[in-house]
C-alpha cells in the first residue's frame, strides 16, 4: 500500500517508491491538474503540486503490479493538493478616543484567518483567531494612534495547513482633544476686546456665544 499525501499549492510531494512482489509498476491519475500525468510506468518522481482552484485537488492514483505481462490486484492511493487561501480586503477604520470600532467579518478563500495588531495600546489584542467584534477605541495620547492589522489567511485540510499571501489594513484613533483655558475679560461699553486665541491638541475649534 501506499500512503495518500496532501502538500500545499506549489510545495513538493513526497516521491513514491512502489515495492511488493511484482517486476514492474504501471500508474494511472485521473487529475492531471495537480501537476502530475495522466500515467506512467515506475515510481513517481517528487514534483510541484499545482492548485488554482479554491478547494482541495484530489488526485487518485491506481496502481498495477505486473509479473511479466501477468496483471495482479491494483491498488489506489491520493495526492491532494490544497488550494492557496486568499483573505478579501478590508476598509481601514479612523475614530475618536472611546468609540467603539465597527466589527470586522473576514471573507475569502481560506478555512481560517490569523492576525497580528502592530499597537496593542488601541484596545485590541496583539495577535487573535477569526473575526475582530467590536471594541472600544482607545488612545490616551494628544496624536492620532494608527494600528496595522496584518491578517493571513489558513486553508486546513486533513493534517496539512497552508498559509497564503497577507493583507493588511489599518486602524486609527483620534485623540481626544483639549483647548486650553482662556482668561475671562471684562471691558466698558465701546471699549475693543482682546482677540482670544485658542491653543490645545485639536486641529480646529468651534465656539458658541449665549449672548449675541
Amino acid at each position: 500500500s501506499v500512503g495518500n499525501q496532501v502538500v500545499c499549492d506549489g510545495s513538493t510531494t513526497t516521491a513514491v517508491t512502489f515495492a511488493g512482489t511484482a517486476t514492474s509498476f504501471t500508474w494511472t491519475n485521473n487529475n492531471t491538474s495537480i501537476g502530475l500525468a495522466s500515467n506512467g510506468t515506475g515510481d513517481i518522481a517528487a514534483f510541484t503540486g499545482l492548485n488554482t482552484g479554491s478547494t482541495p485537488g484530489v488526485a487518485t492514483i491506481i496502481v498495477t503490479p505486473m509479473y511479466g505481462s501477468c496483471a495482479g490486484t491494483p491498488a489506489s492511493f491520493t495526492i491532494t493538493v490544497n488550494p492557496t487561501p486568499a483573505v478579501n480586503a478590508v476598509a481601514d477604520q479612523t475614530l475618536c478616543n472611546g468609540a467603539g470600532t465597527t466589527a470586522v467579518n473576514f471573507t475569502g478563500t481560506a478555512t481560517s484567518y490569523d492576525w497580528t495588531n502592530d499597537t496593542p495600546s488601541i484596545g485590541l489584542l496583539a495577535t487573535g483567531t477569526g473575526n475582530i467584534g467590536s471594541f472600544a477605541a482607545t488612545n490616551a495620547g494628544s496624536t492620532p494612534v494608527v494600528a496595522t492589522i496584518t491578517i493571513t489567511p489558513k486553508y486546513t485540510f486533513g493534517a496539512v495547513t497552508c498559509n497564503g499571501p497577507t493583507r493588511s489594513f489599518t486602524i486609527t484613533v483620534q485623540p481626544t482633544p483639549v483647548v486650553a483655558a482662556i482668561s475671562n475679560q471684562e471691558l466698558c461699553n465701546g471699549a475693543t476686546t482682546t482677540a482670544v486665541t485658542f491653543t490645545g491638541t485639536a486641529t480646529s475649534f468651534t465656539w458658541t456665544n449665549d449672548t449675541p
